[in-house]
């Protein structure tokens, strides 16, 4: 069965809260849950206290349901992280003053909810997907763009795993592949370029026409290595170095009539803001 990775995170009043499918329900990042309700510079080390604090009270079932699970950090790289039930969650919540701790309680009540409509009818992810972009701000068209757009990426990385391919390294080197076919640039070098630090999302920053030429050359990708039915990482990377070359190919026939480079260095939210505060 293919992963769901529309809804490893989640808002909570526009802060993001990392969570995992675990044993048959959610498990939360607890620093993200802390950090909310604290608002403390430093949410790993309240959290740190309050884990010794609270067994010191005589907790210590508290413990048994914290696991330690792997969740996306600021590198987007996946790192062992604290995390609990919502029955655990609700017992911290309980252990920090703040004026959120009621709201995030029932918010918390609507997630699980939530995960069973979900599991009724798996497009209502989708839709709540759609729901976050528009909610910081993106416009309809790019909405739609961006939900196809991960559409294709959840296809062609289900692909790469199925092929031989490993999660995180080898996924970096053959997304970068494509990339650097696309716009002779690769990951790092395009968030340098576009002046977004370390942990934003690229895609979440590029406009139509960069979402277009990216979707383009990793359906690509896809459909040379299910043709070639290739197997196994150098197989993939060549597919992913052809995919990239035919969409640097489509990127530099739309340059040379528009006159235009494709890649800006503008944030694509940012730059729509602004031009609708003028």
């Amino acid at each position: 069965m293919k992963k769901d990775r529309l809804k490893d995170i989640i808002l909570f009043e526009k802060s993001e809260v990392r969570r995992s499918w675990h044993n048959d329900e959610w498990y939360f990042s607890i620093t993200d849950i802390v950090g909310i309700l604290s608002e403390s510079p430093n949410p790993r080390r309240y959290w740190s206290d309050l884990k010794i604090k609270l067994i010191s009270e005589g907790y210590s079932q508290l413990y048994e349901k914290i696991v330690q699970l792997k969740l996306p950090s600021s590198d987007r790289k996946m790192y062992e992280t604290d995390t609990s039930d919502a029955s655990g969650v609700f017992r911290i919540i309980q252990s920090i003053p703040s004026p959120k701790a009621e709201p995030f309680k029932q918010w918390l009540a609507k997630v699980g909810q939530e995960r069973i409509e979900e599991i009724q009818d798996p497009e209502r992810a989708i839709l709540r997907a759609k729901k976050i972009y528009e909610q910081k701000g993106y416009d309809d068209e790019w909405v739609a763009k961006r939900m196809r757009g991960i559409n294709i990426r959840n296809t062609l990385t289900d692909e790469w795993k199925d092929r031989g391919a490993r999660e995180g390294i080898d996924f970096a080197i053959l997304t970068n592949e494509i990339y650097k076919g696309t716009f002779e640039m690769n990951a790092k070098q395009i968030k340098d370029y576009k002046n977004l630090n370390n942990p934003d999302n690229l895609r979440d920053h590029m406009d139509e026409m960069e979402l277009i030429l990216t979707m383009l050359g990793e359906a690509t990708t896809t459909r040379i290595s299910q043709n070639k039915n290739s197997s196994g990482f150098k197989s993939l990377q060549k597919d992913a170095k052809i995919g990239g070359k035919v969409a640097g190919n489509t990127r530099k026939q739309i340059e040379n009539k528009t006159k235009q480079k494709v890649l800006r260095k503008e944030n694509y939210l940012n730059n729509t803001q602004n031009k609708k505060l003028k």
